[in-house]
């Protein structure tokens, strides 16, 4: 089975990573927690790619265009709020869309100008009132926000985008768990210990192996999430897209996890790119719920039969 993606998302992913590199990487998403010109400049990048020209809910080519850039964004830890502006509502003004937890809602880059809307997982929606950064350094970016919720026809998020929010965020979660192995795998075959690189301890190499492993299962799992037809049932669609947020959260654990081993002391320096990734991604990796809450909602999906497995129709409800 093919699951190479067509050469024209392809070219524009390759494209994306060029354009959002230029940037400086997560070099330069660590300036911006001082200096609010490199999101300003990451906002203007996004737009000379044509970003904000994309209908995520039109179709499939746009879709992958997004999800491919999201990726771009997550290898480079882009200080922008991309998955939310790429799912602006139109019937709010254009303002952004957020998931939150309504028990301890916070919005990540919720100081920057303009609207937003938030939504649970359940798709009740709110209007909320960003508070203002605090000097956290996990999420650096994240600020605490009161809930308002909303009043008038439009009470809810449709399901189709509070499925396509949990499934572009985690093909950002991909590309910094991407590049968090790439920076491991280039460190250990540099590394000299006793010796010898580390890459030629055994249990140094059973550990990246792992990790490479779970890097491209989530890869390939993100690839038929989005891929999976639109004529699907919506409560089978928003299981998939449950289960790929909650594979993509483990991973990202399970690499930082293993980069952090491996780069010791140098991995909780800011000087090092996988602690830049580290701290920026923890917002996608934490909400709108971690994998233990992620996990408990799916529980009623697999009871249901919504959630499609190898063993779907021989468990019992």
């Amino acid at each position: 089975m093919n699951t190479e993606l067509p050469q024209a998302i392809t070219d524009f992913a390759a494209v994306a990573v060029k354009r959002l590199t230029r940037l400086g990487g997560p070099q330069a998403a660590l300036r911006a927690e001082t200096d609010n010109s490199v999101r300003d400049a990451a906002g203007a990048a996004l737009r000379e790619l044509g970003t904000f020209e994309l209908d995520v809910r039109s179709g499939p080519d746009d879709v992958l265009a997004a999800a491919v850039l999201c990726q771009a964004a997550g290898a480079t830890a882009l200080p922008y709020p991309l998955v939310e502006e790429l799912l602006a509502l139109a019937d709010a003004d254009g303002a952004r869309l957020t998931l939150v937890n309504p028990d301890a809602p916070r919005i990540d880059h919720g100081d920057l100008p303009g609207g937003w809307v938030a939504a649970d997982l359940d798709g009740n929606r709110y209007q909320p009132h960003p508070g203002s950064r605090t000097a956290a350094k996990l999420g650096p970016f994240l600020v605490p926000a009161t809930l308002r919720v909303a009043q008038g026809p439009q009470k809810t998020v449709s399901a189709a985008d509070v499925n396509l929010h949990l499934v572009l965020g985690s093909w950002r979660i991909l590309g910094a768990a991407q590049r968090a192995l790439d920076i491991v795998t280039e460190h250990v075959q540099a590394r000299v210990q006793f010796g010898k690189p580390l890459a030629d301890f055994q249990a140094v190499r059973f550990a990246v192996a792992d990790a490479a492993v779970a890097v491209r299962g989530l890869h390939e799992l993100a690839k038929y999430t989005l891929c999976r037809p639109e004529s699907a049932a919506v409560q089978v669609l928003s299981a998939d897209a449950l289960v790929l947020r909650l594979k993509a959260a483990e991973t990202a654990r399970q690499m930082l996890r293993t980069a952090h081993q491996l780069l010791g002391a140098l991995g909780f320096c800011d000087e090092s790119d996988v602690s830049v990734l580290d701290r920026h991604t923890q917002p996608l990796i934490r909400l709108p719920l971690g994998p233990e809450g992620l996990a408990l909602r799916l529980i009623p999906e697999v009871r249901s039969g919504h959630l499609e497995t190898l063993f779907s129709g021989r468990i019992s409800a």
